[in-house]
């Protein structure tokens, strides 16, 4: 047998036409997994007895008692904020108050003088005036005067001004 370059493999001689062959190539693969079974069961029981104990001794208990005394004074300075006195623990509350005190003072004083002054100047400003004049270029028609009265034919041109 000899092998061509795709992979297939000739059989028989040279010359004579010869019949391909393709072989297939298998590869196994190993899958490895796990299962349950159930190989026995156990029961479990529980029993609870009860037994009488009798106990002779002290317990202590501890009260306290809170008492909260107003004192409403002003101090310079803060107490402790913690002391004891004997068997009384007194723990010091303190605040800060705002103390406001209103009183007027004087800051200034502002005194107002009029005098008068009179100057002579000279200056010039240009002033603008409008003047209209109206014109009649066809014959026959009549211009309106708000004034009242119709323009004729031979009333040619009404000339106007206003100032500014």
């Amino acid at each position: 047998m000899l092998s061509d370059n795709d992979g297939t493999y000739n059989a028989g001689q040279d010359n004579v036409p010869v019949e391909k062959i393709t072989i297939p190539v298998i590869e196994e693969q190993l899958v490895v997994g796990a299962e349950r079974v159930e190989t026995g069961r156990v029961t479990i029981t529980k029993h609870v007895s009860e037994e009488e104990a009798v106990y002779n001794g002290v317990i202590r208990r501890e009260e306290a008692r809170v008492e909260r005394k107003e004192i409403n004074q002003y101090v310079e300075t803060a107490p402790l904020p913690v002391r004891q006195e004997g068997d009384v623990t007194i723990i010091s509350v303190v605040k800060e108050v705002l103390v406001v005190e209103k009183r007027l003072m004087l800051v200034e004083e502002i005194h107002i003088t009029k005098h008068q002054h009179e100057e002579h100047e000279a200056f010039s400003q240009k002033l603008r005036k409008e003047e209209v004049s109206i014109s009649r270029s066809a014959s026959g028609t009549d211009i309106y005067n708000p004034a009242g009265n119709q323009q004729t034919n031979e009333d040619h041109v009404e000339h106007g001004s206003r100032d500014f």
